[in-house]
């Protein structure tokens, strides 16, 4: 399968160095590049790509709001959207994350996680700049709840293992590599999770583990 990508940021130079990378890869074809947040989501409504690359700081509608719109709460047939910035401030993050990014990434990250971010969209994974991914999540979970209030929503203690590997940034694959289980398996827990908890991704899953108690 062809991975149809859109880009979206308003220096010129940083859509052509994307498009670079993604365009050396035989499964990824970027189908556009525009400067800015209006243009992004008239592009994306049209053309409706697989991810969406958004920068944050763009004229017209910021990243954040064009995710909102794109991915956001509500959205029937949401877009996958991984924001790729330069700025590593937490507030950015969790907005992001809240109106429906599948992933967050810095800029100066490099080619391999720009690629990998892309393909862990559409697998549904999320891919967060690792050294942001625990820090975000710790600083912006509410104090943990008392151990009771954990009962009002049952996990096995293989999803209850899947969860707070999903909290530590872990893909699907490591996972499975790590508990010993099928990738298959490892996707069942997951969405056996995510029903349970109301999460719409794996990123709202991270959150509720750590806003939960669930990591301590």
């Amino acid at each position: 399968m062809t991975i149809r990508v859109l880009i979206a940021d308003d220096q010129e130079m940083v859509r052509a160095g994307f498009r670079m990378i993604l365009e050396t890869q035989d499964d990824i074809e970027v189908v556009a590049d525009v400067p800015d947040g209006r243009e992004a989501v008239a592009k994306a409504t049209e053309l409706r790509p697989d991810v969406c690359l958004l920068d944050i700081r763009m004229p017209g509608i910021d990243g954040l709001e064009v995710t909102r719109i794109l991915a956001g709460p509500g959205v029937a047939d949401p877009l996958k959207v991984v924001v790729v910035t330069t700025f590593d401030l937490d507030e950015y993050v969790h907005t992001a994350l809240a109106n429906g990014a599948s992933g967050f990434l810095l800029k100066d990250a490099g080619p391999a996680l720009l690629l990998e971010a892309v393909r862990a969209a559409v697998r549904g994974d999320a891919l967060i700049s690792p050294q942001i991914t625990v820090r975000l999540l710790e600083h912006f979970a509410a104090p943990p709840v008392k151990a009771a209030a954990k009962t009002d929503i049952s996990l096995t203690e293989r999803e209850q293992d899947v969860v707070r590997a999903v909290a530590r940034g872990l893909t699907n694959t490591e996972i499975g590599n790590e508990l010993f289980m099928s990738l298959s398996t490892v996707k069942t827990h997951l969405a056996a999770v995510q029903s349970k908890i109301d999460a719409r991704n794996r990123v709202e899953v991270a959150a509720w583990a750590w806003r939960t108690g669930l990591m301590n």
